[in-house]
């Protein structure tokens, strides 16, 4: 028994009458457009997600701009104000805050204006943080990334040499270099930075340990790519997420180290000065001039305070898991 029915075709997809007895058509694409797809999120970049997610944290923004506006007033503050670093006013020693003569905060022991101190500390105790951080963050990232790429027996002895590290004695090690060296800003940036890096190069290590067998650097050596390139080009920029989060919470811990080290006496010496040394004279005078004491803490409770909120949002922002 034969049939009538003539073979499907394309023109009849489209609207054309179907002859009678004929098979129904294969089911084709819906030319009608989804009215859902103009509502489908549209793809962001990893940083552009966690500036979005570190905007929507109140917490981390305050925080950021208040510190924004700290470093700025210590680093412009001082042009606008009319008393020098080391300037002494003769007729002001020890006064409480005051508008007369502009000192608008006291003065020191020594009738120097206090406010003007406090600025220039703050610009002392910003940059030893910065700098011996990004030292920190340089050496750490390197021998991390490195210990963790080459494994082995050669991983084994770098985290050796760091556990070494460890067990010697933070302060024996500045004061070491204190009486070798002499005392000087340089060499409190040298030595707080020389310590802070082994945890950085712990967190990296651990990093690079979970990143170097996925796919794509097993496509990079497929390739031939270089190890110093697998290092520095796919390895690194991969874990940048906790090596950022652990800086934002290393400056506000060399902060301490800086002021605690002034606060000994290792610390700057005149006529340059810093949180820690302020603190330190404000403690002798904390009866007769709680001022001298009180400002400075301000300043530096409010800047690790910043700092820590800040950390705390970054850590949010890039987790993973939070999202």
């Amino acid at each position: 028994m034969t049939s009538d029915a003539k073979p499907y075709s394309g023109e009849q997809r489209h609207g054309a009458p179907l002859p009678a007895g004929a098979p129904n058509p294969p089911p084709g694409p819906d030319p009608t457009p989804d009215p859902r797809a103009a509502d489908a999120p549209v793809g962001e970049s990893l940083a552009k997600d966690a500036w979005r997610r570190l905007t929507q944290n109140r917490a981390a923004m305050a925080s950021l701009g208040l510190l924004i506006a700290i470093v700025v007033v210590c680093v412009a503050g001082p042009w606008f104000l009319p008393w020098g670093l080391a300037e002494v006013d003769w007729n002001a020693f020890g006064t409480g805050p005051t508008l007369e003569n502009a000192h608008y905060l006291g003065t020191d022991a020594n009738g120097r204006d206090l406010l003007t101190r406090v600025l220039y500390g703050g610009r002392v105790s910003l940059s030893v943080a910065l700098v011996a951080s990004f030292v920190s963050l340089v050496i750490g990232v390197l021998y991390g990334a490195i210990s963790g790429y080459l494994g082995g027996r050669v991983d084994s002895l770098m985290m050796r040499f760091v556990d070494i590290m460890y067990s010697l004695p933070f302060m024996f090690l500045v004061i070491l270099l204190m009486v070798v060296f002499g005392r000087n800003i340089f060499l409190i940036y040298a030595a707080i930075g020389a310590v802070e890096w082994l945890d950085m190069a712990r967190i990296v290590r651990g990093q690079t340990l979970a990143l170097k067998r996925r796919e794509f650097i097993e496509a990079a050596h497929a390739l031939g790519v270089r190890d110093s390139k697998i290092v520095t080009r796919h390895l690194i920029p991969n874990a940048i997420g906790p090596v950022i989060v652990y800086v934002t919470l290393t400056v506000p811990k060399v902060i301490l180290l800086e002021s605690f080290l002034s606060f000994l006496g290792l610390g700057v010496q005149e006529p340059l000065t810093s949180w820690g040394v302020l603190i330190s004279e404000g403690v002798d005078m904390m009866e007769s001039a709680p001022w001298m004491l009180l400002v400075p803490s301000f300043f530096l409770a409010a800047t690790l305070f910043c700092l820590n909120f800040l950390g705390d949002g970054l850590r949010d922002a890039l987790d993973p898991k939070t999202r």
